[in-house]
């Protein structure tokens, strides 16, 4: 018996090693922690659980067959995060540079298909050369196996992706299909055709970090929701962002007992707008002072920063947060605004995460860049998000809330449970200067008339209260008073239970 455990131990031992000593430098020496250290430092001390650490490729071609690792470039299995089951694989790069063979393909179906038989999110750590090249369709049925899983996992659990290294060719629409991409600074990079082809086929000379890099995704593509300093932080952030997320779709996110009064008042928000209504203000400011103890987990930082999307706690409980920023754009919706808020609403209907939507919106950009960009279709994905997601949905007008911008952010009219307004709020068709010279168009040469006739508009108009005549506004409250109502609201809401018609699916204008 001690000879078949010394036998086991030794196996074990070689399997950890994965590439070996050297390759671990290369690792190392690059800035990057290797795939086993990841895994150590997401998951709760010693809950970690392994499968197929001995799982070895089957080709035979190019001397394949005199070339073989155990666990094949990915380490896969579950452990516990904060104390909740989640399962994981994390590519090993110092294993035929993380290249995923047939074998190594069927580790991640393997976990992918218990994680959503069980109910519990599935992390993929991405570090991979791509399809290894000795196995030709063999790995590309693979990846087509792991997409097709990708799509039936979609919206039963929450699927993150933290890209950690390359990721590149058919690789890259894995992630892509999950629910939130993730990368590293500096050490991550993520593209369908490299620099070489782009060069050869373009004629465009551009770097790896240029094309596909963690600050191009975040600022220009909006691929990536995330950028992260290095390994440990993107980890220890990722441990912090599963702390708000149901384990699937059958559950309610965790409730963390919260110290932060409900009934809390903040009486700095009654001078958040300013003055003039030209004037911007962060948004952000807002956020801070009415979640609990500040806390907010931003999706989408550095793309779109006209909108605002991320996780926060009320009472302890998770909500979603979407918001008009009036720094960026004056808050306008835009394409990028419109998808990116959009994609955020679906996954918080996905995982029965309530809504809160802060509104401060003049309308949607106007420009025949976004016309011929197509804003009409993009910015009905916002529009069909809201008006399909079931759950709890609050809002609350700031300031502004023009034209057919109001509407889509969350309006009575789209089935909003509670809307609430500031008295600063001004919901009407558009702004009172633009609205006077199309009703009044005839009286523009007389500065007086105009004048005069603008600010009849505003007494009218440029206030909540019509709204709130017409029951589409449900209260206007003092901003000082903002958690407190807010969090009265999701009480109220939780037992909230509405479904749409039967259908196989809707067809949202993609």
């Amino acid at each position: 018996m001690n000879a078949i455990i010394k036998k086991l131990d030794e196996k074990r031992r070689l399997a950890r090693l994965g590439g070996g000593q050297t390759r671990i430098d290369s690792q190392h020496a690059k800035g990057k922690l290797t795939a086993r250290e990841r895994i150590e430092l997401l998951f709760d001390e010693g809950s970690f659980e392994e499968w197929d650490m001995f799982v070895e490729h089957r080709c035979t071609d190019f001397g394949m067959a005199d070339q073989k690792v155990p666990g094949d470039g990915v380490i896969t299995g579950y452990g516990l995060i904060n104390g909740r089951p989640m399962f994981v694989f994390s590519q090993d790069f110092t294993v035929f540079g993380g290249s995923l063979s047939e074998s190594h393909a069927k580790k991640i179906l393997k976990i992918m298909e218990k994680a959503v038989q069980v109910g519990a999110p599935v992390i993929g750590l991405n570090d991979s050369g791509g399809a290894r090249i000795q196995e030709g369709v063999n790995s590309l049925a693979g990846y087509a196996d792991v997409f097709l899983q990708n799509v039936l996992a979609s919206g039963v659990v929450p699927q993150i992706s933290m890209v950690m290294g390359p990721c590149a060719g058919g690789a890259v629409y894995s992630p892509a299909i999950t629910d939130f991409i993730f990368m590293v600074k500096d050490t991550s990079y993520m593209f369908v055709t490299g620099p070489d082809v782009v060069k050869t086929v373009t004629h465009e000379n551009v770097t790896h970090e240029q094309l596909g890099g963690a600050m191009t995704h975040a600022t220009k593509s909006g691929v990536s929701d995330g950028v992260f300093e290095n390994d440990v932080d993107a980890l220890l952030q990722l441990r912090r962002l599963m702390n708000f997320l149901p384990r699937s779709n059958k559950e309610k996110p965790p409730v963390i007992p919260c110290v932060d009064p409900a009934d809390r008042n903040d009486y700095s928000l009654d001078t958040l707008i300013p003055e003039n209504p030209n004037k911007p203000y962060d948004m952000k400011e807002l956020i801070a002072k009415i979640v609990d103890e500040g806390d907010f987990f931003e999706i989408g930082e550095h793309f779109a920063k006209n909108i605002i999307c991320g996780f926060a706690r009320m009472e302890g409980s998770t909500v979603g947060i979407v918001a008009n920023q009036p720094m960026v754009l004056a808050g306008c919706l835009d394409i990028d605004s419109s998808c990116k808020a959009a994609r955020f609403v679906r996954f918080c209907d996905c995982f029965n995460i309530p809504i809160l939507t802060l509104v401060d919106v003049p309308g949607f950009m106007p420009g025949t860049d976004q016309e011929y960009g197509g804003i009409i279709k993009h910015g009905a994905k916002l529009l069909f998000a809201y008006a399909e997601a079931t759950v709890p949905k609050i809002t609350l007008i700031t300031r502004k809330a023009y034209g057919g911008a109001y509407d889509v952010m969350s309006s009575k009219h789209v089935r909003a449970d509670v809307n609430f307004a500031w008295p600063t709020a001004e919901i009407a068709v558009m702004g009172a200067k633009g609205a006077v010279e199309i009703i009044f168009r005839g009286d523009i040469g007389d500065k007086a008339k105009i004048a005069a006739r603008t600010k009849e508009y505003e007494e009218n108009f440029a206030n909540p209260f019509k709204a709130a005549n017409l029951g589409f506004v449900d209260d206007v409250i003092l901003p000082h008073t903002t958690r407190q109502r807010i969090c009265r609201s999701l009480n109220m809401l939780k037992t909230k239970d509405i479904k749409n018609p039967w259908k196989k699916h809707g067809n949202i204008p993609l």
